[in-house]
């Protein structure tokens, strides 16, 4: 089927409200690009699912679509209607599988070298998108807080490496075990000050301390345990297959559903949530073992997908590496940490949270800080924080977060 060919009961098979969306953008649908109109049809597939943030995205690019006059959507989505595509994808079900569509042409992509030409059309796209209609300035600042070395003790590797040269370091910080407490309590405060569903995050890599306060999105690595176990057991049955097929495994990653493993509405959970919760360990490379991976994927998802003003991450040590299946056979047995390993890990992932935080909106004025928990160090990225420099002040986090509220 051709785009060209849809109707409304081509989406028979979406949840409600995606259905309605489709149902009411038909005609826009039915104008586009074969090689174009299934990365949307991904987007819309889980619309019902997505975050506020998310739903503004996807609503930006049909917004787009309908300023445009016929000509001038024809050139502005040019680099896809020149991709040559083969006769067999017009043949996928690409409405109800957009998922497969997207492997599919992706392979197919790479093998006639036209990755490159598909890569650029859709960076224009999204880049005409976001200009024509851009976002809308955001009530406060947005913060970043990155915990890192849970349970390390002495250290002799130089922290903060990447982010002393883009901020102020801090060598003394005072009463650090109080440091945790000062951080959640500050989240908790934006949050108050600034309520709205998915703004604020806390992100732990162990168990997570209570926040106190409402309207803070929690997601944690010991409260996925029985998810991760759930998934666990399905990979290793597929990595002990006498013929291991890399394809058939993602596949069977992709396809996998909230419920299959203990994330389901029913349990009261938040289903956007649940969605969220089930990427990361089926989406992510080692999320499923090692927790620093899995703070760093959930922190970078959260800042792309949700775009919260604060965003708290506290990385928890991590087991040893091993091979992948000794990895799933004991992972429900007692680790071998690697608190020291862990801390080099979450020093890299702070520097990604930063990354991450700067493609948003708001990014020269936001501000981000990383510590070193339970010690004296911690670093700061901020407007009024002189870069490159370092402060011998003794100073409590609380007067830092204070100054970045």
């Amino acid at each position: 089927m051709l785009p060209g060919q849809l109707t409304a009961e081509s989406f028979a098979g979406y949840p409600t409200q995606a259905r309605a969306f489709a149902a009411e953008r038909l005609e826009l649908l039915r104008n586009l690009p074969l090689a174009f109109v299934p990365l949307l049809l991904r987007e819309l597939l889980v619309y019902d699912y997505k975050f506020p943030m998310e739903r503004v995205d996807l609503e930006r690019q049909f917004r787009f679509l309908g300023s445009l006059s016929a000509g001038d959507a024809a050139k502005h989505l040019e680099g896809f209607s020149k991709l040559r595509l083969p006769r067999d994808l017009e043949k996928l079900d690409w409405v109800n599988n957009p998922a497969i569509f997207s492997e599919q042409l992706t392979a197919h992509l790479w093998n006639t070298h036209q990755i490159d030409a598909f890569r650029a059309a859709a960076v224009l796209w999204v880049k005409e998108a976001s200009t024509a209609f851009p976002d809308g300035p955001i009530p406060v600042r947005r913060l970043g807080v990155a915990i890192i070395g849970q349970g390390a003790g002495t250290n002799e590797y130089r922290l903060f490496r990447k982010l002393r040269p883009l901020g102020t370091y801090f060598p003394k910080v005072a009463k650090p075990e109080t440091g945790v407490a000062s951080i959640l309590a500050a989240l908790g405060r934006r949050a108050q000050a600034h309520p709205g569903p998915y703004r604020h995050w806390y992100v732990d890599g162990g168990t997570p301390v209570p926040v106190g306060a409402v309207g803070v999105t929690r997601v944690s690595w010991a409260e996925l345990a029985p998810a991760r176990a759930a998934l666990q057991v399905k990979m290793q049955k597929t990595y002990e297959a006498s013929v291991f097929d890399p394809e058939a495994f993602r596949t069977m990653m992709a396809q996998i559903k909230p419920v299959e493993i203990g994330l389901d509405a029913a349990s009261g959970g938040d289903e956007a949530i649940n969605r969220f919760q089930m990427t990361l360990i089926t989406e992510g490379s080692g999320t499923q073992v090692f927790s620093t991976t899995f703070v760093q994927w959930a922190v970078r998802e959260a800042l792309r997908r949700a775009q919260p003003l604060t965003l708290v991450a506290r990385f928890a040590p991590r087991q040893r590496e091993k091979q992948m299946n000794e990895l799933l056979a004991e992972s429900s047995k007692r680790q071998d940490l690697d608190p020291q390993g862990s801390l080099v890990d979450a020093d890299m992932g702070a520097y990604y949270h930063w990354l991450n935080q700067q493609r948003l909106a708001g990014a020269e004025q936001s501000g981000f800080l990383a510590w070193f928990e339970g010690h004296g160090e911690a670093v700061v990225v901020a407007p009024g924080f002189t870069k490159g420099t370092s402060s011998d002040a003794p100073v409590e986090l609380a007067n830092l977060l204070g100054r970045l509220s």
